[in-house]
């Protein structure tokens, strides 16, 4: 085999391999060997024909794409394996520029790791929002509590009021004529809901167990029954049963037995210093955003086409298997939307190049600042995982797959990425609309 390279427009390698006729025709025999069973010829048991009579039967070329199938992976792995500087990031393109017994000319166009002008990514100021919180905050949690634990009681001994769930029959005219999906039969109806057309609800306040009514409405103008737009209608309804919900007492028999706390006061200290964390994990994320975000814009790199659509990819997936937990397929979504598939990639480009260069600056910066995972970082993470886990640190690293190593590498290596570049940087903490003094992060 001999093979030649040279850089090529948007951060691709153009390289060129040729192969001797006994190379080739090593190739072309392992196609035939891997074929022949597929072919049939008068007068041979199948997979028992003679290559020299495929060839004659079926032409010259008849192995050749399979061929080049068991010859392209070999060659251009070990091109790849000579030439480290060639950092492949995607698959190439294939172009046959010759072929013959005599040989074959391959021309592999390699998208490979583009390189980074970096731009300035050390003493930029930027702005960390700082979130309290507040007394109201730590209320509302213990309001969503009571509603997680509330239950639905009957009642019997008055009319319907706002917030109520109600059991109801109804049947819908306009102009004494019923319509389609305007009856039902014990239907459950929270009043305030807003689930019905409006004025609908309201009109139920006030009845009683057993008692029958008609309602009047006006559908909206923009109702999606074009039958119905902007129509008078007569709803006769006749209410079964009225429930209301109960919310259980704040007291500490009540937090113990729903939280595992020891008392409300406790409950409240530990909501505070989970809201705490949860706040300062967030200004920390949209810091790490913020300074991600400008010193890519800073630098430039040429992305390769072929990055861009693997993002693209990626995105596409994560969208088809959002839908699947809503019962949809991406088919049918694009159906509704009104939009071909590469009308909907293409929505994509914009959002796909940024993270593209966010994820290359990154990489960059890391490897030009020789930011590493060492060994005592590595064992550190993993006691820190055998103490959560209430287990010896040999019984954690025992189990643990080689992934499993890679994952928490990458992780420390992302977290000193991101203190390297808060260090190297100015922190302006902006508490409650005010900059407060100039701080490093």
């Amino acid at each position: 085999m001999k093979y030649t390279f040279e850089k090529a427009e948007k951060s691709t390698v153009k390289i060129t391999i040729d192969l001797t006729a006994k190379e080739w025709q090593a190739s072309i025999d392992a196609a035939y060997e891997k074929t022949k069973g597929r072919f049939s010829v008068p007068g041979f048991r199948k997979g028992k024909v003679p290559k020299k009579v495929l060839e004659s039967a079926y032409g010259e070329g008849v192995f050749y794409e399979e061929a080049i199938n068991q010859a392209f992976p070999k060659y251009y792995s070990e091109v790849l394996d000579k030439e480290p500087s060639i950092f492949a990031v995607a698959a190439p393109e294939i172009d046959i520029k010759k072929i013959s017994e005599k040989g074959i000319t391959m021309l592999a166009i390699v998208p490979v790791k583009p390189e980074v002008v970096f731009g300035a990514y050390k003493g930029i100021k930027f702005e960390k929002n700082e979130y309290n919180v507040k007394e109201e905050d730590v209320a509302d949690e213990l309001s969503r509590l009571q509603e997680r634990n509330s239950r639905m009681v009957e009642v019997t001994d008055r009319a319907v009021v706002d917030g109520d769930t109600v059991l109801i029959d109804y049947s819908g005219s306009v102009d004494g004529v019923k319509f389609d999906g305007g009856t039902a039969e014990k239907q459950t109806l929270v009043i305030g809901s807003k689930t019905f057309i409006p004025g609908f609800e309201e009109q139920l306040i006030g009845m009683n167990i057993g008692e029958e009514k008609d309602i009047n409405v006006k559908f909206p103008e923009e109702y999606h029954a074009e039958n119905l737009k902007g129509k008078d209608a007569v709803f006769a309804i006749k209410l079964h049963e009225i429930k209301k919900k109960e919310l259980p007492e704040i007291n500490d028999e009540f937090i113990k037995e729903a939280t595992g706390s020891e008392s409300v006061e406790a409950y409240k200290a530990e909501t505070l210093a989970r809201l705490e964390k949860q706040n300062a994990d967030r200004a920390e994320r949209e810091l790490e955003d913020e300074i991600v975000k400008k010193v890519a814009e800073t630098s430039d790199v040429e992305i390769p086409d072929a990055l861009i659509e693997n993002q693209i990819d990626r995105m596409v997936q994560e969208m088809e298997y959002r839908l699947s937990y809503q019962g949809l397929k991406l088919a049918d979504y694009l159906k509704y939307m009104g939009k071909s598939m590469e009308e909907f990639r293409k929505g994509y480009q914009e959002q796909a190049t940024e993270i593209v260069k966010q994820q290359l600056v990154i990489e960059g910066i890391i490897e030009r600042e020789e930011i590493t995972a060492t060994e005592e970082d590595v064992e550190a993470r993993v006691a820190e995982m055998a103490k959560a886990q209430d287990k010896p640190v040999p019984d954690v690293k025992k189990n643990m797959q080689a992934r499993q190593l890679d994952y928490i590498k990458n992780e420390i290596v992302i977290k000193k990425f991101f203190d390297f570049l808060k260090s190297a940087n100015e922190i302006v903490v902006k508490k409650e609309g005010k900059k407060e003094a100039t701080k490093k992060a």
